[in-house]
Parts: C-alpha cells; sequence; structure tokens
C-alpha cells in the first residue's frame, strides 16, 4: 500500500526508498540508493545525489525565507552521501546565484538550517541547530558545534571547526578553531589536520602563519606582507592568503582575554 504523495514528473533512480507519509514534488531529481525516511518534503528545485539519507521532518527546497524572493525559478542541488538528520531545512536559492548548493559526504544533525543561496562543501559535520543564514560559503571539513548561527555573507574556510554557541559574525580563515564572543582566534586546529593527513611540517606552518595574523598585533596588511615573504611559496600559505583576499566581511579577532571580577 503506497502512503506517499509522489508527483509522477519527480525523476527517481534506481532503489530510491520513499517513506510514509513523505512528498516529492514536481521537478526534482533524486539519485540513486537515497532514503528519504517518513514525513519528508521535498519541493520543486530539488536536486539530490546518490545514496543520501533524509530523516523524518526535513523539508528540502522550500522557497527561500527572503522578503525579495519573488517566485523566480531557482535550485537546492545535494550531492552525493549526505546524511540529513530529522528537522533540518535546506532552502532553495535567490535571484542572487539562481541556487544553494550542498555538497557531498556531509553530516547535517538534527534542526540545521541551511538558507538560501548558501554553498557548503564536501565532509562537513554540522551540529544539531547550527544555523547559516543566506549566501554562506562553507569550505571542505569544516565542523560547526551545535547550536552555532552564521551571520548571513559569512565566508568559512576549510579545516575550520566552531565552539558550541558560537555567533559567527566575521569570516573565519581556513585550518584554525573558533571559539567566545565576539567570535575570535582560538589556535590551529591541530588535531582535525592530523586526522586528514597533514604533515608536521605543514601544521607548523599554519601555526606560524596564524602567530603573523591573529598574535602578533599587526595590521592584516603587515601580516599579509610577512606571510608572503615567508609562506607564500607554500600550500598553506596560499590559502590562507587567497582567503585573506578576498574575505566578505573581514576577519574574526584574534586571542582575546577576559578579565576576572574581583
Amino acid at each position: 500500500m503506497i502512503l506517499y504523495d509522489l508527483n509522477p514528473n519527480a525523476k527517481l533512480g534506481e532503489n530510491v526508498k520513499i517513506g510514509n507519509f513523505s512528498t516529492i514534488c514536481d521537478d526534482v531529481e533524486i539519485g540513486s540508493g537515497t532514503i528519504i525516511e517518513p514525513n519528508v518534503t521535498i519541493y520543486p528545485g530539488a536536486r539530490i545525489g546518490k545514496n543520501c539519507h533524509i530523516f523524518p521532518g526535513s523539508v528540502i527546497s522550500a522557497i527561500p525565507q527572503d522578503l525579495k524572493f519573488s517566485g523566480e525559478y531557482t535550485t537546492c542541488e545535494i550531492g552525493d552521501n549526505n546524511v540529513i538528520r530529522e528537522c533540518c531545512t535546506i532552502n532553495r536559492g535567490t535571484s542572487a546565484s539562481g541556487r544553494t548548493v550542498i555538497g557531498s559526504n556531509n553530516l547535517i544533525m538534527a534542526y540545521v538550517h541551511v538558507a538560501h543561496d548558501c554553498v557548503v562543501g564536501n565532509n562537513c559535520v554540522f551540529a544539531n541547530n547550527a544555523t547559516l543564514a543566506g549566501h554562506i560559503l562553507v569550505g571542505d571539513y569544516v565542523i560547526l558545534g551545535g547550536k552555532t548561527a552564521c551571520l548571513q555573507f559569512i565566508h568559512i574556510g576549510s579545516h575550520v571547526i566552531t565552539c558550541g554557541g558560537s555567533l559567527v559574525d566575521k569570516d573565519i580563515p581556513p585550518f584554525v578553531k573558533a571559539a567566545r564572543y565576539p567570535i575570535s582566534y582560538a589556535g590551529v586546529n591541530s588535531l582535525g589536520l592530523q586526522r586528514r593527513g597533514f604533515s608536521r611540517e605543514s601544521i607548523n606552518n599554519i601555526t606560524d602563519i596564524y602567530r603573523f595574523v591573529f598574535q602578533k598585533g599587526y595590521t592584516i596588511s603587515h601580516a599579509v606582507e610577512e606571510i608572503k615573504e615567508k609562506y607564500g611559496h607554500t600550500d598553506e600559505g596560499k590559502q590562507v592568503l587567497s582567503f585573506i583576499g578576498s574575505a566578505n566581511t573581514g576577519l574574526m579577532k584574534g586571542y582575546t582575554f577576559m578579565k576576572r571580577q574581583s
């Protein structure tokens, strides 16, 4: 007995499983092996890859929560091997870029919201209740702690990890840990980099690079000149310099220390 609503114009690959009371609308494409659990809604414009697993209560490709949206045709594109847990909401794009994009091999935990025109890379983990406003760019291997809230137009570099409950209102460059309020540099994500095969030399280079950016009290322009001179030939230096050069909202702060109240 069929207990779900599948539009006849939706395109499904082989072995797609759809749970009871789910709704698959027109203009939806779902790759082979993907599992749609009960009570999932997938709206027009969704492009979902292979071997994804979408849990109950999630809503994919709903229209943007943006007052400027006027019904233009846009999409929500999700890659392969993604796990999207309970009650996540991933909106489609607006005319600004035409699409929202989620890469492959991501774990998106319960109640995460990804707003319109966001672009998320591969191998990311967004913990419960993490929230991305519109137009955010997220690199690969990014871990957002639970209840991390990201302001619109933020850029987050690859291999970043944020503390739970972080409010991200400035760009976070690659390879670092970010915490505190306002969001601040909390060291290099050394453990994550080790797990992903970065050499000790590369991690040491990254640590030295961020001393110039966040710990020596240099202006950003001075830090950039130092990085170019000493590490501009390295892959790590090139990535950091490229990120700084394209920073959208300004970089997060360096180390901050709270004074104890007597």
